[in-house]
């Protein structure tokens, strides 16, 4: 093989296996899937290890804001206890990055099974992120049921 062929290749081939550098975007992107993905473990630490010590939560099925972290904490205890088939898919979003803030807008559905019937709640979502260090933290999180279409 002619050499600069081989070096023009070598090139193409290093250039095109870097993945793309990651934006403040595509970090909420991931913070909110870390979210998703704690969730799904079923672990409260790893859940509330995702929120600011000062944040607020409005949780999806309680009337109660949360805005400690052993509040947080208490929101989440229940975990475990979820059956097996427990899941949290996430939907649609809608980033918005100011500076070390961000907003992430959007839905999910959890899914699992009771009294043997499968059973799913959409919901939807807006964590606010503060970005101190380098880690995008929630430090704002209102969840609600999306209410069902008028008739």
């Amino acid at each position: 093989m002619n050499p600069m062929v081989a070096l023009f290749t070598s090139v193409l081939a290093l250039f095109f296996s870097f993945p793309e550098l990651a934006g403040p975007r595509e970090d909420v992107a991931a913070a909110t899937q870390a979210w998703i993905d704690a969730m799904n473990s079923r672990e409260p630490n790893r859940v509330v290890a995702l929120y600011d010590p000062n944040a607020v939560l409005w949780g999806t099925v309680s009337p109660t804001i949360r805005d400690t972290p052993d509040a947080v904490r208490d929101y989440f205890r229940g975990l475990p206890s979820f059956p097996p088939e427990f899941k949290d898919v996430l939907g649609e979003q809608r980033i918005r990055i100011y500076d070390e803030t961000a907003i992430n807008s959007g839905t999910y559905t959890f899914s699992s099974v009771r009294d043997g019937k499968p059973t799913s709640l959409p919901a939807r979502f807006s964590f606010v992120y503060r970005n101190p260090g380098g880690r995008w933290l929630i430090v704002d999180h209102h969840s609600s049921a999306v209410p069902a279409p008028p008739q």
